[in-house]
């Protein structure tokens, strides 16, 4: 609570920055009447007197806030007694540690309270209550000092304009890179325990490996008697349920786009859109609960009537829920690039003699195949990256077939099944889940450079 009214105590210190700022520059100009002579709209000279009180004590706020935990607790650590540290191991004293938190903050401890872990509370309560007013005087006098600085340099040639631009392009920079460092951090992490997995199992058993079965040995008889690591059952079962859920989505996510787009009467597109887009809404857990409970019972009961054996949880139940589920990826991207095509391509169709659908085939799709590919793209993400449904209507057996109506899994849930409960992280059976994820970034990045290559190429064909 101190922090976020202090946040609003800062914001009112910017505003009154601003306002500060422009009546300065106003009276430098000699007043209203005179601000021609400025170099910079009034305005600007407010944002720069805000931009120097809310930087400097954000970044100190924020720096603040990082160590603070840190270093009290490490000063109520230094002041406990010496006999009660005394035996505790690093788990153990990470207890104790939490228990004066907990007391200190009135919430329930799990251990005895002595009247040493009672003092060292009461310690951790007035550091605390003294970091906090610290932060409160620290941060308002940053904010304080660069706004009665920004007001200092105020002055009718100042480029003020030039000095906001590069403040804030120096602020999307920072932004995005940012961005760019949590991906990269998250790559290196993927593949550093990635590399530990490989150094246990060999690379073309788990790549080239048909037999997925990373439970521990319990006997000498076993499969290999350490596990079975062959990927190529997930993927498979991956790419399977992928494949039915765009033949589901990919033609009625885009003809249902064509129509909006082309054919619908407005009437009839104010309504059907935000309805189609509804679906995107749905819970992934609610379309599981339809495919296991609804859908794949109908589809066992037709296999049965057929004569096909079909399992009940199949691949085909999972692909078509999750093809339903992507429909609204597909046809709202696709619908909002078909009309950004410029209506003055139809129209010179049109004079040329075209119809309406030969236009929409020859003028419009090729001229909106970019931005399709790039929603049907994003629809093959999600589809990969699915969970819940596998997990409820297609089951967790990694069986080697491309018959949908066998039970599959994808790799994505054998990461989530890796990675539930307690594990060691030296173990071959976690790890792997780490190489997992690995093998399916690559996977997709592939996609994504074969993707677009087909931009470009038809990007530079009708532009």
């Amino acid at each position: 609570m101190h922090t976020w009214t202090l946040m609003l105590v800062l914001l009112a210190v910017m505003a009154l920055a601003y306002h500060g700022g422009r009546k300065r520059a106003i009276t430098s100009a000699g007043g209203a009447g005179q601000i021609s002579t400025l170099h910079s709209l009034p305005g600007y000279y407010g944002f720069y007197a805000a931009l120097w009180a809310g930087i400097p004590a954000l970044l100190l706020l924020g720096l603040w806030l990082g160590i603070q935990d840190a270093v009290v607790t490490g000063l109520v650590k230094s002041a406990l007694p010496a006999q009660t540290l005394s035996g505790l191991s690093d788990g153990a004293l990470g207890l104790l540690l939490n228990d004066v938190k907990n007391l200190a903050s009135g919430s329930i401890v799990g251990g005895t309270v002595t009247p040493e872990i009672q003092a060292a509370a009461d310690h951790f309560a007035q550091l605390q209550r003294l970091a906090n007013w610290a932060m409160w005087l620290l941060v308002l006098a940053a904010a304080s000092g660069g706004m009665v600085l920004a007001w200092g340099q105020t002055k009718p040639r100042m480029r003020a304009r030039n000095r906001v631009e590069s403040i804030v392009m120096g602020t999307m920079f920072l932004c995005s890179l940012i961005a760019v460092l949590t991906t990269l951090g998250i790559i290196l992490s993927v593949l550093f325990e990635s590399l530990q997995f490989f150094q246990k199992i060999h690379p073309a058993d788990f790549f080239l490996g048909t037999l997925w079965s990373p439970q521990t040995a319990m006997r000498t008889d076993q499969v290999a008697a350490a596990g079975a690591f062959g990927a190529v059952p997930l993927f498979t079962g991956t790419l399977l349920i992928s494949f039915i859920a765009m033949a589901v989505a990919v033609p009625i996510g885009l003809m249902a786009a064509i129509y909006l787009s082309e054919y619908a009467p407005r009437q009839v597109r104010s309504v059907a859109k935000p309805l189609l887009e509804i679906l995107a809404g749905i819970p992934t857990v609610v379309y599981g609960f339809f495919a296991a409970l609804t859908l794949a019972p109908v589809i066992r009961a037709i296999g049965e009537s057929l004569g096909l054996e079909v399992a009940s949880e199949s691949a085909l139940a999972a692909g078509l829920v999750m093809g339903v589920m992507i429909i609204p990826f597909v046809s709202s991207l696709s619908d909002d690039v078909i009309n950004a095509v410029p209506q003055a391509m139809r129209d010179g169709s049109y004079a040329l003699g075209a119809t309406q659908s030969e236009t929409i085939r020859r003028v419009v799709i090729p001229a909106a195949l970019p931005g399709i590919v790039g929603g049907i793209l994003l629809a093959v993400s999600r589809a990969i990256g699915e969970t819940m449904i596998v997990v409820m209507a297609a089951g967790l057996s990694a069986n080697l077939t491309a018959n949908p109506l066998a039970s599959v899994t994808t790799v994505t849930v054998q990461i989530v099944t890796l990675l539930t409960g307690d594990q060691e992280f030296d173990s071959a059976k976690t790890l792997a889940a780490f190489a997992l994820g690995l093998t399916l970034f690559l996977v997709t990045l592939v996609l994504n450079v074969i993707a677009l290559h087909i931009v470009r190429k038809y990007r530079e064909q009708y532009e």
